[in-house]
């Protein structure tokens, strides 16, 4: 299977942003342990899922190292991507 593969690193509060140019695919987000069973065709787990609109904006729950697949999912066409790591900052408490 073909896809495009890009590794980031997020921090609490980060988001993924996938621009995706060409057809409409599918955008997953997957851990280390994940993506090896995703390469191997075993079941993975992963967060994200099938776009037709860009950017896909995808919030890891926890942060981290990440794997971002994108694939058309055996269907026809092309797809290119750009992955962009923005980090929010926290509200800060506001005290009476």
């Amino acid at each position: 299977m073909k896809f495009l593969h890009y590794t980031v690193t997020t921090e609490p509060h980060g988001t993924i942003r996938v621009y995706l140019t060409g057809s409409a695919a599918n955008v997953l987000v997957m851990d280390d342990p994940s993506f090896q069973k995703f390469q191997l065709g075993q079941a993975y787990r992963y967060y994200g899922g099938h776009y037709t609109a860009s950017p896909a904006i995808i919030k890891p729950p926890y942060p981290g190292r990440w794997n971002i697949v994108v694939n058309l999912g055996g269907l026809a066409g092309t797809v290119n991507a750009v992955v962009e790591v923005t980090h929010e900052v926290a509200p800060a408490s506001v005290s009476p």
